[in-house]
């Protein structure tokens, strides 16, 4: 075999020039998208393709396949060409269709839109981030099921990295945890081609990517020349025998490689060539047509020829599971179980009955119910930035998840939300596990965009926020979460559930655990919050999964005022229906722990609950912001739309306006007058 482009000679080189065509026609077709870096890439795609990733086409989930996650994912064409002419079910059409409304081929790849997609990418760092969580999962996976003669999960991750993902603070965060853990089964290509959309990275940056590895404890290697077949051989086996370190291998490209006038020209990263240009570059690197979207017969045989063994490679695993399911038959329905993101049997009747538990924060009821919950379900696995004490995320007697102890199922993310989010999303991407991870309601903003990604692949992730409201007092306005929940509300997707006492904390993790169309938070409270009488003819906790329902109902079952309230605020909303009682106004309690369930219900259980005529008033230590689609025009809220401040949180409730006397003068306000 030649070891360059240049002259590699016949249908290796054809194979290769193919994904620069496909690439260059797409792009000047959709007339937008990326062309420069598929066709740097090239060659690196067909080498690792053709001769490293362990995949089948046939089957795209087949849970031991290698993982390959396009980080850079503006460069989506290079990952479309490599489906397509390895054979997963993507068609030329598709690709014509490249950008078009309602085609398989979105200018970013989409995860669960087009088979082979395996994390949805485009914002950049992200896609590195959720290998780690890949990595971390196949790891945890192959030490539970795994056996000696039946190595059952046992497949390497790898990533392909722009300068722009490794600028992203994310890929640091990502990194240092992978270095950390020694995910020896982790490989990430960085595309070292030195353009940004600006120009030259000289402009932005002159780390060396090399050394900072190293620094972070990974193996690393350099291949200067992304045209050299051979190299870019040796150094992706160089990494698979690696085992101890995650790998980085230093690709040097030119982008628009082949092209006689634009090659390393920041103008070809994000635009197309042109037709001349096109033409000039199938002539240069003597492509045998020059009509758009040509794909030779050879060049596609040759490549389907050399994926065929991927469905070879799986029927020779799935005959090794079959022996691993005649020794360990417990253990292999578990694990075909958990792979297809099934939870055990009667899990729901562990959760712990809190109805008599004392007052707390529902922080604590929380973590009580996770202890029950994790219990049931041993592919519960996650942690906490940091703050497990606070946050009640630690699962007892489960043990750290470390290189050391691969086996343990707390992941300690270390003060990295952002990475935290991404991982989560790459383990559960990976499959068999169910993450969850912790961290205070305000530092929400510090994974914002891997939380938006989950809500947009849907995936069934679970993060427990503690510290949810001005109520957490005295570490004041940098810590109280003021727009936090009006934000996460916005996500589409995302099933908000703050709950009020220890009851419905434990609806709340059930909901959590059972929603598979997306995300879910738990918005939990630092500070105590009262024992919710639910005795006889109250009704009881399993209201939250309608996302709201009535608490406490006016005594003559038709109520003059309608009081709204979530979490720490249902205590002051009950207080608030005694006072206006007395004042000759009955009232009726609402308790809305989730607006994403509660819009689900139909129109006519909503109006049961919130009457139109009726006038409401919501209260909610947090930005009033929304609060108007449920109160209506007539109706008022009660929040805080300003930062807060450091002082017991009794003192700031009551400096703020957020009482129940409050809401008893806005509802004599609008009632009696």
């Amino acid at each position: 075999m030649s070891q360059a482009v240049g002259v590699t000679t016949g249908t290796e080189k054809l194979a290769i020039d193919t994904i620069k065509a496909l690439a260059m026609d797409a792009v000047q077709e959709a007339n937008s998208g990326h062309p420069g870096t598929p066709m740097a890439l090239a060659p690196f795609g067909y080498i690792l393709w053709t001769r490293h990733l362990r995949h089948n086409p046939a089957d795209p989930g087949w849970i031991n396949r290698d993982r390959f996650v396009l980080s850079a994912g503006h460069a989506s064409m290079f990952l479309y060409s490599l489906l397509y002419l390895s054979g997963y079910d993507l068609s030329l059409d598709d690709i014509r269709q490249f950008r078009q409304w309602d085609s398989r081929t979105p200018g970013h790849p989409e995860y669960g839109h087009t088979p082979g997609v395996e994390t949805t990418t485009g914002p950049l760092g992200q896609g590195v981030a959720n290998t780690v969580g890949m990595a971390l999962a196949e790891r945890w996976l192959a030490h539970r099921y795994n056996r000696p003669g039946h190595e059952i999960v046992d497949h390497h991750t790898y990533a392909l990295c722009s300068d722009g993902d490794l600028m992203e603070g994310i890929s640091h965060e990502a990194a240092e945890i992978a270095g950390h853990q020694r995910l020896g089964k982790l490989i990430w290509i960085f595309d070292d081609n030195r353009i940004t959309i600006e120009g030259s990275t000289d402009l932005a940056t002159r780390t060396d990517q090399a050394r900072r590895f190293e620094g972070y404890g990974w193996h690393t290697l350099t291949v200067d020349d992304g045209t050299d077949l051979g190299a870019i051989d040796t150094a992706l086996a160089a990494a698979r025998a690696e085992t101890g370190r995650p790998s980085l291998i230093v690709l040097g490209t030119t982008i628009a490689e082949g092209s006689p006038n634009m090659a390393g020209l920041a103008s070809t990263h994000g635009a197309p060539l042109g037709a001349d240009e096109i033409a000039a570059t199938k002539l240069n690197i003597g492509y045998p047509s020059l009509e758009p979207f040509h794909v030779e017969p050879a060049a596609l045989r040759h490549w389907r020829e050399r994926c065929a063994g991927g469905a070879v490679t799986q029927a020779a695993w799935q005959c090794r599971f079959e022996a691993y399911r005649a020794d360990h038959p417990a253990l292999a329905a578990d694990l075909e179980r958990t792979a297809a993101g099934e939870l055990p049997a009667g899990w729901e009747d562990s959760l712990p009955d809190l109805a008599h538990a004392p007052a707390t924060a529902t922080r604590n009821h929380s973590g009580k119910v996770l202890q029950a919950a994790a219990a049931a379900v041993p592919a519960m696995i996650g942690g906490s930035a940091d703050l497990g004490g606070s946050n009640k995320t630690d699962i007892a007697g489960s043990g750290d998840h470390l290189a050391g102890n691969p086996g343990g199922r707390i992941v300690h993310f270390g003060v990295r939300e952002h990475a935290m989010g991404a991982i989560m999303n790459g383990m559960a991407l990976h499959g068999g596990v169910h993450p969850f991870g912790g961290t205070f309601l305000v530092f929400s903003d510090y994974m914002r965009p891997a939380i938006r990604l989950a809500a947009l692949m849907k995936l069934p992730v679970t993060y427990v926020f503690t510290h949810d409201s001005i109520g957490l007092g005295e570490d004041g306005p940098t810590h109280q979460p003021i727009e936090h929940l009006a934000a996460l509300r916005a996500i589409p997707g995302l099933l908000d559930l703050r709950p009020a006492d220890g009851p419905e904390t434990a609806e709340a993790w059930r909901a959590a655990l059972s929603y598979r169309a997306g995300p879910s938070f738990l918005a939990l409270t630092r500070q105590t919050v009262p024992v919710i009488d639910r005795g006889p003819g109250h009704p009881s906790a399993d209201g939250l999964h309608k996302g709201a329902y009535i608490l406490r109902e006016a005594r003559s079952g038709s109520p003059d005022a309608v009081v709204i309230a979530s979490g720490s605020e249902i205590g002051t909303a009950l207080e608030a229906r005694g006072l206006l009682q007395a004042d000759g106004i009955d009232a009726r309690v609402v308790s809305m722990p989730s607006w994403r369930l509660f819009t689900a219900q139909s129109a006519a259980y909503r109006n049961e609950v919130l009457p139109d005529a009726v006038l409401k008033v919501s209260i909610e230590a947090g930005s009033t912001m929304g609060w108007d689609r449920w109160v209506g025009s007539r109706g008022v809220s009660v929040g805080i739309d300003h930062f807060g401040a450091s002082a017991p949180f009794q003192e700031v409730y009551r400096r703020y306006g957020i009482t129940a006397d409050a809401v008893r003068e806005a509802v004599r306000e609008r009632v009696l007058h």
